[in-house]
């Protein structure tokens, strides 16, 4: 985040000043004057921190990485809404814009609006996100922890689009090319010390009266610019309660949160007054060399207060805050002041120094509720940073499970698989809504009492299915199957056995299921049951991509074997394909194909030799439930395209 004053550079100096002048246990750090909660969070891996700011976007930061211990987990919303990844959701669940969206209706040039804050894309799905959040709180969805953790990611990815110079003050007049891209929220990392931290939103002279301790950090702002107004949409995006705004740039009121520590007539008085009531054994203030207060009207408090003979001043050159309008001087200093007071404090216990650093386990890719072999959905993290950027029209030649295509942002998807029955259960997941197929699954598992032990009701109901072939039948004759796979003999009736003891229609695979639906509905995808070299390729263009995941040759995959009603894969197949991606490259579409080249020692030479003219990119494969993956040899699994970056 960009921030006046941000001690980010100076991490290590204020970690050497305490290194050399504190010499006994210290257990307590406090980081008086917060801002962003940088300096607290580094030395939170050493102490237990106690933070304070009086602006509360500040605080909001603090609680979630200082006062938090662990990334929340989220559990109500996932047990009660379905919503494992709620950052996900929150970036691209769809909305309409409101009348009481705030940011949208005053912040960007949405309507009669003139300011250029924000995009009115950018401000809307703050608004959206902002209102959910207070919703979720509101209805016990999210305790304290879970809802500042959910709004702190999202105070440190507004600055990422905010159309500005460095601060709030103005909005820049053009658009700047960051506050173009589309906001993606801040998987925020979380050190636990196993302490019990605190954080404050006070003031800061106020609250000095009630703290003690080891070390005492002080950051107080400087000059005469009021943080308030350099910040005031991040605070008013945090508090979110709807203020009388004025002027040109949208202001907040803020008369009475103004700080003596700006203001040149109470400056002096405040720090006196700080310094006074400070109940620390060790003082560190970092002050900069053309603030309100001299030097030497500094060090005469510090002298004060405290043990002269301990007073040290140390000078680090330091760059003034980024801006595009000249300076008067580039010879600017940072001070650090340092200090010992005639304090006693509690004699603690050694502190355990282990730490561990927690991070939010993003579950951004979406997984098929089908166990389709050979899904690529645990690669995905290698496999899409390869895609490109921007994609038209998407093709996923051989769509299996639909792991690859439901990730895939692009504004038309086309699904093409020559098996019929996958097919047949992804457009009915894509025509009906979640809760429609919920409930046709309940009432096969109520009629037929489908359970992890009945086998005779599982037996019944696939003989059912091989009559009917209705799609969620089969879906749900899966989901108590045998390794929830998809085999069918050759008369094409399903013939997978029981999953007695394993398999089932869980409420993990329930809100998968209806992720993945919901997810489905948003995108335009095409489903096409046809063998990959029937596909109509003639209109495609340029921006358009074509993924291909076919049968590997030289695997033993159960769907490409030649028996189960399917077509067998063999070098005949595997030539046709490779001249089918020339054909495109020629074309100048470009492709994607995921394979192997070599397995259990034995070489795919027809691949090897064609993929010499195209970009060979080795990946560290997994594949749990795929039979060509096993300990007795490793795949060589490749992604081959036919362009780079």
């Amino acid at each position: 985040m960009r921030y006046i004053g941000s001690k980010i550079n100076l991490l290590e100096n204020i970690e050497e000043i305490i290194n050399e002048n504190v010499k006994e246990e210290a257990n307590c750090f406090v980081d008086l004057f917060s801002g962003t909660g940088i300096v607290g969070e580094y030395f939170k891996k050493k102490y237990k921190v106690l933070s304070n700011d009086n602006l509360y976007f500040s605080y909001v930061l603090q609680f979630s990485k200082i006062e938090n211990n662990t990334v929340p987990n989220f559990k109500k919303l996932e047990e009660y809404l379905g919503i494992e990844d709620p950052l996900l959701y929150l970036e691209n669940e769809e909305f309409e814009i409101s009348e009481e969206y705030f940011i949208t209706y005053n912040y960007s040039p949405y309507k009669d609006c003139k300011r250029m804050y924000f995009t009115v894309e950018n401000a809307s799905r703050i608004d959206f996100i902002r209102q959910k959040i207070n919703e979720w709180k509101k209805n016990n969805y999210i305790d304290n922890n879970e809802y500042y953790y959910l709004l702190a990611s999202l105070i440190e990815s507004v600055p990422y689009v905010s159309n500005i110079s460095g601060t709030y003050g103005a909005y820049l007049k053009h658009w700047d090319k960051r506050a173009l891209s589309r906001l993606t929220l801040q998987r925020i990392d979380v050190v636990n010390n196993n302490m019990s931290n605190e954080s404050y939103n006070e003031d800061s002279n106020e609250l000095i009266k009630k703290l003690d301790g080891d070390i005492l950090y002080i950051d107080p702002p400087y000059n005469g610019r009021q943080y308030i107004s350099n910040y005031h949409l991040l605070e008013t995006i945090a508090r979110y309660d709807y203020p009388n705004i004025y002027g040109k740039t949208g202001l907040r009121p803020y008369e009475k949160e103004k700080s003596s520590y700006c203001l040149k007539r109470e400056v002096l008085d405040a720090f006196n007054d700080l310094i006074k009531n400070a109940k620390f054994k060790h003082l560190l203030i970092s002050y900069s060399s053309d603030g309100l207060l001299s030097e030497e009207e500094i060090q005469e408090i510090l002298f004060k207060y405290g043990i002269k003979s301990s007073y040290k001043i140390y000078e680090i050159p330091y760059r003034k805050y980024k801006s595009k309008h000249k300076q008067k001087s580039n010879k600017l200093h940072e001070y650090i002041f340092y200090v010992k007071k005639n304090i006693k404090t509690k004699i603690n216990k050694p502190i355990n120094s282990n730490y561990k650093i927690n991070k939010y386990q993003d579950k951004s890719f979406i997984k098929s509720p089908l166990n389709y072999i050979g899904g690529k959905h645990k690669i995905l993290d290698q496999l899409m940073p390869l895609f490109p950027n921007e994609i038209n029209n998407f093709v996923d030649l051989f769509a299996g499970g639909f792991n690859v295509g439901i990730n895939v942002y692009a504004k038309k998807i086309y699904a093409s698989d020559i098996n019929e029955f996958v097919l047949g259960i992804l457009k009915t997941f894509k025509n009906k809504n979640a809760n429609d197929v919920i409930t046709h699954i309940e009432r096969r598992i109520n009629e037929f009492n489908l359970s992890k032990t009945n086998e005779e009701g599982y037996k019944k109901f696939r003989n059912v299915y091989n009559k009917t072939k209705d799609p969620l039948d089969l879906y749900t004759l899966i989901c108590f199957s045998f390794n929830y796979q998809l085999r069918f003999n050759n008369d094409k009736e399903y013939n997978n056995s029981f999953g007695r003891n394993r398999s089932q229609f869980s409420d993990n695979l329930r809100k998968k299921l209806i992720r993945f639906i919901n997810n489905l509905h948003k995108k335009d995808v095409e489903f096409i049951n046809a063998e990959f070299e029937m596909f109509e390729f003639n209109d495609m263009k340029k921006d358009d991509f074509v993924y291909c995941d076919p049968p590997y040759l030289i695997t033993t995959g159960t769907y490409n074997d030649g028996n189960r009603g399917f077509k067998v894969w063999d070098e005949n197949q595997e030539r046709k394909l490779l001249s089918l991606l020339d054909e495109l490259d020629d074309k100048n579409i470009k492709f994607g194909l995921s394979n192997v080249l070599t397995h259990k020692g034995e070489k795919n030479n027809i691949l090897i030799e064609w993929a010499n003219k195209y970009n060979v990119i080795h990946l560290d494969n997994n594949y749990s439930n795929s039979s060509y993956n096993t300990k007795k040899g490793k795949s060589e699994e490749v992604f081959i395209t036919n362009y780079t970056g």
